[in-house]
């Protein structure tokens, strides 16, 4: 259900955005206006906006695939991550109680009915009372594994976005850069317009290359607090769990 989500998204956001821009890029249809199209790219995200894209060159388009990327990421991690969290105490609170009275299968429904990675460690302990504590434990250590190669998932792909994005927009300013000295050349004069233009044009892939890698890494450390926090309460479940199991079996 969450890849689902996740890829639903992407491919609405990269519709979406990559139509609008790629509108914007078409030669306007007379020399007083630009076309429908580009007028189109231009309300929805300003002709200042527009004009800075197709200044930027060629980089960019990869970049904005990185920010759609990134983008799609954080939604659906945001998304996995609240559907993830419960509150530890209430959930204890019923089930610690049912455990000491043994009703087991109780308990059992309750976990399983509960969504995120603590109900599931929980689950999976219950459902291993009648071979003993031995078993148990080691339920819970596998269910444990499990949820935390889940809680990781989007961690890779936020780091690619992170790390890709400024180092396209340094290739694109080389690529402007060297454009640039090659005006100059052309132009067989240092000419200051020349210079300050190419320059200017250059610097917008690593601007932008920055705008991209700059709030990806802030939801990235939003979400790794919010992994932690998850297993804090993953190892005090446990911990309830294994402890009121062991007085109540022995």
């Amino acid at each position: 259900m969450r890849k689902i989500i996740g890829t639903i998204l992407l491919i609405m956001m990269m519709t979406f955005i990559f139509a609008s821009f790629a509108y914007a890029q078409e030669k306007p249809a007379t020399e007083t206006g630009g076309s429908g199209l580009q007028n189109f790219a231009e309300l929805v995200f300003g002709s200042g906006l527009v004009k800075w894209f197709k200044n930027g060159g060629w980089a960019m388009w990869p970049i904005l695939f990185l920010a759609i990327y990134g983008l799609a990421y954080i939604i659906w991690k945001f998304i996995a991550m609240l559907i993830g969290k419960v509150n530890l105490n209430s959930f204890l609170d019923k089930i610690i109680p049912l455990i000491k009275d043994k009703k087991f299968e109780e308990a059992r429904e309750i976990a399983k009915n509960t969504r995120g990675p603590v109900a599931a460690i929980v689950y999976a302990g219950l459902e291993k009372v009648a071979k003993g504590m031995t078993a148990v434990d080691e339920a819970i250590e596998n269910a444990s594994m499990i949820e935390m190669s889940y809680l990781e998932k989007g961690f890779v792909e936020l780091s690619s976005t992170i790390t890709l994005a400024p180092m396209l927009g340094f290739l694109g300013t080389v690529a402007g850069m060297i454009a640039a000295f090659d005006s100059i050349a052309a132009a067989r004069a240092v000419d200051a317009t020349i210079v300050a233009t190419g320059i200017r044009i250059a610097l917008i892939t690593t601007e932008f290359g920055l705008i991209v890698a700059i709030p990806v890494q802030f939801f990235n450390n939003v979400f790794m607090t919010m992994v932690d926090s998850v297993v804090i309460d993953m190892q005090r479940a446990s911990e309830k769990i294994t402890e009121t199991l062991s007085e109540v079996l022995v």
